[in-house]
């Protein structure tokens, strides 16, 4: 079996896992996050055995190299970070129900990635930027961050929901978990991404530097990058230094996600050093 065939069955199976959660909370048949858990470990192992097949077939193509150097590879390494994130994250808190608004990111992640028609999945050499040993260390811990602030900002949506009805006990919001817990949860995550946004910046600007002579050049994806790592630093900031909690953390969670996303794929419609990131 192809490590794309591995990839395609794991995003079903990610589709799945989203089915038994969300069905899990909707239906309020909280036994159905057990299943949904095994699916969901079940997802990220096929994604951890298609990302090794596919770094061993680039090997044998005589261009070896990881799977983290275009637009598919990373939107299956985010799906596999948000898939093993989340899985410590409902191991230490036993909170499944957080599930429901986590896989189906990770599923449309890997559906985005393998069924857009603009997506290049094939393995390709790198171009001479990439061929660094930063590349593991830069991508790797970005998208750690990614998958941590993804999941704060399904646990964001949650908290809005939960903070419309808090004393609701037959609908949604009476299956979700306490504000308190969501509050906590969402500033964990955010202080988890932030750790590895800034270790990916950090690698970012030594990569940089060796490929192009210089550690910061304001390419579009750098300057994002910034803009990003302050939003969250100012939620942190509020949090801990102003006492900033519940609604106000929540919207600034969901604000630092969509500069996330604008960073992801926004910017790769502006010319830039990191235009391969297109392919």
């Amino acid at each position: 079996m192809s490590s794309s065939q591995l990839l395609s069955i794991s995003t079903f199976v990610y589709a799945l896992a989203a089915f038994f959660y969300l069905a899990a909370l909707i239906f309020k048949r909280p036994p159905l996050t057990r299943p949904a858990r095994w699916t969901v470990i079940a997802a990220v192992l096929l994604a951890t055995a298609g990302l090794l097949f596919r770094w061993v077939e680039s090997y044998k193509m005589g261009i070896g190299h990881a799977p983290l150097s275009n637009l598919y590879e990373s939107l299956v390494f985010f799906a596999w970070t948000a898939g093993l994130v989340y899985l410590f994250l409902e191991y230490k808190y036993k909170s499944p129900l957080v599930g429901a608004f986590v896989t189906p990111i990770a599923f449309l992640a890997m559906a985005y990635a393998s069924m857009s028609p603009n997506i290049n999945d094939r393995i390709q050499p790198l171009v001479p930027a990439l061929k660094s040993n930063w590349l593991i260390a830069h991508v790797a811990t970005c998208f750690f961050g990614y998958a941590a602030f993804a999941i704060a900002f399904g646990i964001s949506i949650m908290y809005l929901i939960k903070a419309r009805k808090p004393e609701e006990a037959n609908g949604i919001a009476g299956h979700l978990p306490k504000l308190p817990v969501l509050d906590e949860l969402t500033h964990q995550m955010v202080l988890f991404g932030f750790l590895f946004l800034t270790a990916g910046i950090i690698t970012g600007a030594v990569w940089a530097n060796s490929a192009w002579g210089s550690y910061w050049s304001w390419d579009p994806k750098e300057t994002w990058s910034l803009i990003t790592w302050f939003i969250y630093a100012t939620l942190l900031h509020a949090r801990l230094m102003r006492g900033w909690q519940g609604r106000k953390i929540a919207y600034l969670s969901i604000l630092g996600f969509s500069a996330v996303l604008f960073t992801y794929f926004g910017v790769n419609l502006l010319p830039g050093l990191h235009s391969y990131g297109k392919a």
